[in-house]
């Protein structure tokens, strides 16, 4: 703006220069020249200083706004050190309901997704033919029981007359061949009576254990057979359940520790519906496979929950989570307080209305919050607005219904 006045006063200059030098031309030329040139510095060194005054002044004047963030306060707290894993939902007893004989499934008394105890009917298969064969084997041992008793008086007698030499001996031997022969006679047919037996109770086709009723395969009036390959439905235990996982190798020292020094108190498991998703049941670890996979490197661990609200299904993935250690008095921060330098990690401390970048170790981090080295309690660090921040960039910490709560600050995140 200066340069711009300082031209238009040369160029007004100018002109009246051309006036001057015609009116007056009496006037020795190389007098009224220096003159002329002279006064002309002077007005436009004059007014230029005071322009460059002005624009100094009105810079000098105005600040930069400060810039709003919100900010957490320092604190010790306790930290619990999580192993993160994927784990499958598994059934403690998960039934294929099958039959074991041939014939037409007379009735289904239950309904697909019910909950049925343990030895309820689930199913009935025709049993005519069975019951048939069951009287007609009593019957036989019945005849077969009739003929030995006969045969064994007979014995007795044909005994008491061999003493007496009324009778030969072979007489004798042949009497107690037949009695023999006839007690073979009766345990055969026992055994085919219980053999009906047996197969009559399969007919009836009730629930092995406690658990819920899947989708039917076959419905009533269906003929089944015992070399089908399709199950009538099966039966699942839900409650309680388990869940399998996999973890590194590396963390068996670790688990075996925490196993052992947990003495008769068991490991707590955690098992949420995913990656910072809802927490569906606490548990305890079970069990720790007895070999690593040489495939994948992993060890399988194994954890029992209860299940009474059915929050977790068979074959279900989710997230576990162990517990393996507490850091103590340990300084935290949420995640997005970090922030990534050239080289190194830092946060954005803030003292004296002033942000400055605080280098940072992290010792311990999850998907929300970290631990770290290097800030002290007291400490005010920026947990939002870091965008427009320099070092020494004054700032306006928000307070109230202008922030959010922290979550890491109120140690509510866990």
């Amino acid at each position: 703006m200066a340069i711009r006045w300082t031209v238009s006063l040369f160029v007004n200059f100018k002109f009246r220069r051309e006036v001057v030098v015609m009116l007056q031309s009496k006037i020795p030329s190389t007098f009224f020249s220096v003159s002329l040139t002279l006064g002309s510095l002077l007005i436009m060194g004059g007014a230029t200083w005071w322009l460059w005054s002005r624009e100094s002044v009105a810079a000098v004047t105005t600040a930069p706004p400060s810039v709003p963030v919100s900010t957490i306060e320092m604190r010790h707290r306790d930290v619990p050190v999580l192993i993160h894993a994927i784990g499958n939902v598994r059934s403690l007893h998960s039934v294929e309901i099958r039959s074991q004989l041939d014939g037409f499934l007379l009735e289904l008394p239950v309904k697909e997704g019910q909950v049925v105890k343990r030895g309820d009917l689930l199913a009935r298969i025709d049993d005519r033919a069975i019951i048939a064969a069951l009287e007609h084997a009593k019957a036989q041992t019945a005849v077969a029981q009739a003929q030995l008793a006969s045969a064994s008086l007979d014995l007795k007698r044909y005994r008491v007359l061999a003493k007496t030499q009324a009778i030969s001996a072979q007489t004798l031997d042949q009497q107690e061949a037949m009695v023999a022969q006839l007690r073979a006679t009766v345990q055969s047919q026992q055994a085919t009576v219980t053999a009906n037996q047996v197969q009559l109770s399969h007919t009836r086709i009730l629930s092995p254990t406690d658990g819920r009723i899947g989708i039917r395969n076959v419905h009533e009036g269906s003929y089944v057979r015992a070399s089908d390959t399709q199950a009538l439905f099966s039966v699942v235990q839900l409650d309680p359940i388990s869940i399998e996982a996999a973890l590194p190798q590396a963390l068996l020292p670790q688990l075996r520790t925490l196993v052992a020094g947990s003495g008769q108190a068991p490991v707590t498991l955690r098992a949420y519906s995913g990656d910072g998703g809802e927490l569906l049941s606490e548990g305890s670890l079970s069990l720790i496979d007895n070999r690593v996979s040489d495939a994948t490197g992993t060890v399988r661990i194994k954890g029992d929950f209860a299940n009474v609200h059915g929050r977790l299904w068979p074959d279900q993935s989710v997230v576990i989570t162990v517990q393996a250690a507490i850091l103590r008095e340990a300084m935290v921060v949420p995640q997005r307080a970090l922030r990534q330098g050239a080289q190194n990690t830092f946060v954005w401390r803030v003292r004296d209305g002033k942000a400055a970048p605080q280098p940072v170790t992290v010792t311990y981090a999850d998907a929300d919050i970290a631990v770290v080295e290097g800030v002290e309690a007291g400490d005010r660090i920026v947990d939002d607005g870091h965008s427009r921040l320099r070092p020494g960039t004054q700032v306006h910490i928000l307070e109230g219904r202008d922030a959010a709560p922290s979550s890491v600050a109120s140690g509510s995140a866990f």
